[in-house]
Parts: structure tokens; C-alpha cells; sequence
């Protein structure tokens, strides 16, 4: 049973409408901008329903960040694409979105030990000195991990929300047999630790009793001896 939910917390994705842009004529119309082209070469569009923000580009390139889900991303560029026919930029129809990034969170019910994953597991980056957080990059799907002691994990650099599920599950169940192989090499060595303090134990036991009877044979040896003085 999975015994976390995933969170969408960002999607990041892009769109090519192969069609020039005036931004100027984008800043005269849109409500919602920002345009300081001394520092940076793009528009930036704020919506509200969704919630996102894009990068409009005068080569036809959009940018869209902050949306929810894949859904939100299109519903925006979209959006954007009816504005911009509206005032007379052709942008054809064959335009696609894609889906650049998606940045997700899941908390795993449980503490993780940090420094175990960090020695056991490959592929690991953790520096608590200047990041609390372990970094974990996982090759299938390619995405790369945040780990935290509290059991909160942000997965980044998903391109579908299947890769992000397949990814968190992947991270989730290798977390769970690793914490079962650190039980068992806990629950061997304090076994082994047992044994040891139980040889101990026996051995002192051992030499104990060894003493006591040699004691008692050295008292037994000098009463004998004390008779055999009083008889002369």
C-alpha cells in the first residue's frame, strides 16, 4: 500500500509557435507585464486562472512556469495564443507544448537516516555542513532527488507525471529494502555482540569456578596438612 501522495509544486514547459513576435505590441495589450528589455530579452506574463507566469519571446518561443499541472501549462500558452491572433499575429496552428520539467513532493511517512543512505546507496551528494538535504540522481526515469531526514522528498526534473510516480515509488521501495538490510545487519551485529559478551561470560564463569575450586583444594590441602602436624 502506498502510504504517501505526490504533489505537483511547479511545470515548467515550452511551446515554439514559429512565428515572429513584436513585444512591444505584446506590452501594449496585455495586462500583467513585465518588460525591461536592458536586462532581459523577454516579456514576462503573469495569469491568473491558472496561476502561472510565461516567457514571451520575440523569435515565438513561450515559457511556461508555475503552473500545477501539464493541463494548467497548455490551458496558459493556449491562452496566450488567443491573444496574440487577436491582435493579428498569425501563429499557425501546428504549435506544441512540451514539457520541459516537472517538480514534485512526497513526504515518505517516515524519519530517514541520512548518513546511511549517503554510505549505502550510489549516485548520492550530502554535505549537511552546507545543505540539510541528500542528493540522490536516479538514471531511470532521469530525475534527480532531495531527500530529507524528516522523510519529505522533492523529485525533480521529471518530464511526465508518470515518470514522477514511477520515480517517487522507485525511491520509496528502495529506501524501504534498505532500511530492512540496515535492520539486519543491525540485528547481526548485536547478535554477534551478544555471543562475544556471552563467551565472555562463560569464560569468566569458567575461570571462576576454576578458582573457587582450586581454593577450596588448597584449604582442604592445609587442614590436611594441620592434622598431620598435631598427630606428631
Amino acid at each position: 500500500m502506498v502510504g504517501y501522495k505526490i504533489r505537483i509544486e511547479n511545470v515548467v514547459a515550452s511551446a515554439t509557435l514559429n512565428v515572429k513576435v513584436k513585444l512591444e505590441k505584446i506590452v501594449s495589450n496585455f495586462e500583467n507585464i513585465e518588460y525591461e528589455p536592458e536586462q532581459f530579452p523577454g516579456v514576462v506574463y503573469r495569469v491568473t486562472d491558472p496561476k502561472a507566469a510565461a516567457l514571451i519571446f520575440s523569435s515565438g518561443k513561450i515559457v511556461c512556469t508555475g503552473a500545477k499541472s501539464p493541463k494548467d501549462s497548455k490551458i496558459v500558452v493556449a491562452k496566450i495564443v488567443v491573444k496574440m491572433r487577436k491582435l493579428g499575429i498569425k501563429v499557425p496552428d501546428n504549435y506544441t507544448v512540451r514539457l520541459e520539467n516537472i517538480v514534485a513532493s512526497a513526504n515518505l511517512g517516515r524519519e530517514l537516516n541520512l548518513d546511511k543512505i549517503a554510505f549505502a546507496m550510489e549516485n548520492t551528494e550530502y554535505e549537511p555542513e552546507q545543505f540539510p538535504g541528500l542528493v540522490f540522481r536516479m538514471d531511470q526515469p532521469k530525475v534527480t532527488f532531495l531527500l530529507f531526514g524528516s522523510g519529505k522528498v522533492i523529485c525533480t526534473g521529471g518530464r511526465t507525471i508518470k515518470d514522477v510516480e514511477r520515480a517517487v515509488d522507485k525511491v520509496s521501495k528502495r529506501l524501504k529494502r534498505l532500511d530492512r538490510e540496515l535492520a539486519k545487519e543491525a540485528k547481526e551485529d548485536k547478535e554477534a555482540k551478544d555471543a562475544k559478551k556471552s563467551a565472555k561470560e562463560e569464560k569468566d564463569a569458567t575461570a571462576a569456578r576454576k578458582f573457587a575450586k582450586e581454593q577450596k583444594e588448597a584449604k582442604a590441602a592445609r587442614k590436611s596438612s594441620k592434622k598431620s602436624s598435631k598427630k606428631k
